[in-house]
């Protein structure tokens, strides 16, 4: 339609009949969902608790307020919102606030359809032009979202400033017939905040020192994170009380879910896909970091673990291995437990700590954090080496203690070839029968189970491992506390 319709009078001709940017969500919406199609693409984690509830409000004809903590996809939310519009609408050519040929409301469009009438040309807008979007921050003002008088334009149109045509359309105004975002709400000051009271409740606009008031149409989304409600600011109670939806977020509740974002977000290189495999195992360790911070005491709850820690995470965990294939001139590689030393950038620019964290140390948190991810992962597989009994005949790891227990040691380089890699591992006596009795796994993977079982018996305190700047080794704790005891005397 959009191809053969130019001018007023023909789309009058077509039958065509103006409807709300809410009215076409809520029927667009309704098609989708009687036909089973998927709504929100990309979004995991929220079929039963934040996308039924968007649902809601958009068949209520409502404006949404996601309120969550950092990197819970609620920006991702709004912009999928844009599929929910018709593909195209018509406008009236040159509007700046895209008036519907129909239903015209600036002072151009007016005109225009006054001089024309129906030989007025009409242009069509794709959806991917009816979203705007806007970062709250301290600096913005009633100007930027309103609009205000153009002293230039008044000029070069020798107009007075009383006249509409001088006015500069603010954000507002400009996503007539869209869907406009403001994220981060709380960072709005309270005098903007109050600006929005009309569009929101009456639906219209007034623009400073004009009579007029523009009978807006926008489907409004704001998103903020309820730690900036102390931090920076917070959103005025007139104003909530007039955004009619508040739909709130959480993160991944399931590791599963939560490796399936990262695998999807995460931005990989053909090669790296190709040339680096990366175990299951060594995925769901990634994951259960990032689980571990949000539980952690030493990591600030109410500023959240952001999805984007395990992205930047899977992302460097990858590198590190390729950075160590280059190095041993090879054509492929698999990750292992030590290639999480290279992951630590990526925690500690993500977490925020509390106090006792910041004591700690960034670096000190991070490596607890995995520690504990590690342990968690190994009891998936092995018994807990604490709740054996003493002497207990069935202990599965009395041949890997007394290995250790005889002085040995082994050292994993976090860059040697994977030759030395599985020749130190293959050292330990019985290591592989550990992981064959109670592990199913591949040749392939069965190195980075026999890696979890000695940092984890590291964790329980039942070897010693200390870390230089290369490498890991690993020795039997007494041995280690005789040694310091030599070194006192």
């Amino acid at each position: 339609m959009k191809s053969k319709i130019k001018t007023l009078g023909e789309l009058k001709k077509s039958g065509y009949q103006p409807r709300s940017v809410k009215e076409e969500l809520r029927l667009n919406l309704i098609k989708k969902l009687s036909e089973g199609e998927k709504v929100f693409e990309g979004i995991l984690g929220f079929d039963d608790t934040v996308l039924p509830d968007v649902e809601r409000a958009i068949l209520s004809q409502h404006n949404i307020l996601l309120l969550g903590l950092r990197g819970q996809a609620k920006t991702r939310i709004a912009r999928l919102l844009v599929t929910l519009l018709d593909e195209y609408i018509p406008v009236v050519a040159g509007s700046e606030i895209h008036d519907d040929p129909l239903q015209p409301i600036s002072r151009f469009a007016l005109d225009l359809i006054k001089e024309q009438g129906d030989k007025t040309p009409v242009s069509w807008v794709h959806r991917e032009e009816r979203y705007v979007e806007k970062l709250a921050t301290p600096d913005v003002s009633i100007a930027d979202l309103v609009g205000d008088v153009d002293p230039i334009k008044a000029a070069t149109l020798k107009l007075p400033y009383s006249d509409e045509r001088v006015i500069h359309f603010g954000l507002i105004p400009r996503a007539h017939r869209s869907i406009f975002v403001i994220n981060e709400l709380p960072d709005l000051q309270a005098r903007i905040q109050v600006s929005l009271f009309n569009i929101l409740q009456e639906g219209d606009l007034q623009i400073r020192g004009f009579k007029l008031r523009l009978p807006l149409d926008i489907q409004f989304v704001f998103t903020a994170n309820p730690e900036d409600y102390t931090n920076r600011g917070s959103i005025i109670t007139p104003l909530k009380d007039r955004i009619e939806s508040q739909i709130l977020t959480h993160y991944p509740r399931e590791i599963e879910t939560a490796k399936t974002i990262t695998a999807q977000e995460a931005n990989l290189s053909e090669e790296q896909n190709k040339n680096i495999h990366i175990p299951e195992i060594t995925k769901t360790i990634l994951e259960r970091l990032s689980f571990e911070a949000r539980e952690s005491d030493f990591v600030d709850e109410k500023s959240g673990v952001s999805a984007r820690l395990s992205i930047a995470g899977f992302e460097n965990l990858v590198s590190t291995a390729e950075r160590r294939m280059l190095i041993n001139k090879r054509q492929k590689t698999t990750g292992r437990i030590t290639d999480f030393w290279g992951v630590i950038p990526a925690i500690t620019g993500k977490i925020e700590l509390v106090y006792e964290g910041e004591q700690e140390g960034p670096y000190n948190v991070a490596l607890n954090l995995l520690d504990s991810a590690i342990k968690n992962e190994f009891l998936e597989y092995f018994p807990h080496p604490d709740k054996l009994k003493k002497r207990d005949r069935n202990d599965p790891y009395s041949t890997i203690r007394n290995w250790f227990g005889k002085g040995n040691v082994i050292e994993l380089l976090n860059d040697c070839d994977d030759k030395i890699y599985k020749k130190e591992l293959d050292k330990v006596e019985g290591l592989k029968e550990l992981v064959v009795d109670y592990v199913k796994t591949d040749k392939q993977n069965i190195y980075i189970y026999m890696e979890l079982v000695i940092h984890a018996l590291s964790g329980f305190n039942i070897l010693t491992r200390a870390l230089l700047d290369s490498s890991l080794s690993f020795r039997d704790i007494l041995a280690n506390m005789f040694d310091n005891l030599d070194e006192d005397e």
